[in-house]
């Protein structure tokens, strides 16, 4: 089993910055990848960004690239999810999720965060 909980949502202007934390518990933490996904209103879960056990690999979704950097800290048990030039089409609820393999399918995904909410005002 493991808890996931995310915090550093919230209200922001466009063109502004988050930094999103997911902290860990109850499994090794350091050998599962990491995953970001968005859900707004009315829409489906989507992918934003995943990271590999090491921290070595990376992918994003096009809507977010150059924009946003996922990272993590293993003695931590916490991954980033750095947001930077937030425009109000990235409002949605932000959760983290863990990956025993290397997916960007949420179905894939076997434990989910209760999510933190990002709202970006025009």
């Amino acid at each position: 089993q493991v808890q996931l909980v995310e915090s550093g949502g919230g209200l922001v202007q466009a063109g502004g910055s988050l930094r999103l934390s997911c902290a860990a518990s109850g499994r090794t933490f350091s050998n599962y990848a990491m995953g970001w996904f968005r859900q707004a209103l009315g829409k489906e879960r989507e992918f934003v960004a995943n990271i590999n056990w090491s921290g070595t690999l990376t992918n994003y979704a096009d809507s977010v690239k150059g924009r946003f950097t996922i990272s993590r800290h293993n003695a931590a048990n916490t991954v980033y999810l750095q947001m930077n030039s937030l425009k109000p089409e990235d409002t949605a609820s932000y959760y983290c999720a863990v990956d025993a393999g290397w997916s960007k399918r949420p179905e894939d995904y076997d434990y989910w965060g209760q999510g933190t909410q990002v709202t970006v005002s025009s």
